[in-house]
């Protein structure tokens, strides 16, 4: 078994901390859908400014948000403001799985509004069995 990204937030900035809630991180849904990204899905959340790693689950938070909100223990690994990766993964059985899996990933501005969206492509080229490119979505 492989593990690897199945979807991405890239530089989603932290508008809430929430030491008192029960756990998790709470997303925008519509962003959520857009990436591909469910609710009680376990993540990877990687912050841009400390270089903190963790890892907890999703819980949906108001349609149109954009809210990015640490809660419980993980609130301790984040300010308001911080810019953080969050990565969804799955397991694919053997290599050449990874010719069918193109991961969502989307960019964001400082207000959390999408910048970019791009999926991750795997293919077989003269070069390399295993070769790599990102396209863009439109």
């Amino acid at each position: 078994m492989i593990e690897i990204v199945r979807s991405k937030l890239h530089g989603l900035h932290v508008t809430g901390c929430d030491l008192e809630y029960h756990g998790s991180i709470t997303l925008d849904p519509l962003i959520c859908r857009q990436a591909g990204m469910y609710p009680m899905e376990f993540v990877y959340i990687w912050n841009k400014n400390s270089g903190q790693r963790i890892s907890t689950y999703v819980i949906y938070g108001e349609p149109g948000s954009r809210c990015c909100v640490l809660n419980g223990a993980a609130a301790r690994t984040c300010q308001k403001g911080d810019a953080v990766i969050i990565c969804a993964s799955m397991q694919v059985q053997n290599p050449d799985d990874l010719y069918t899996v193109r991961p969502n990933v989307l960019t964001f501005d400082q207000e959390n509004n999408i910048v970019e969206h791009f999926q991750y492509n795997v293919f077989k080229s003269k070069a390399f069995e295993y070769d790599f490119r990102i396209d863009s979505v439109s």
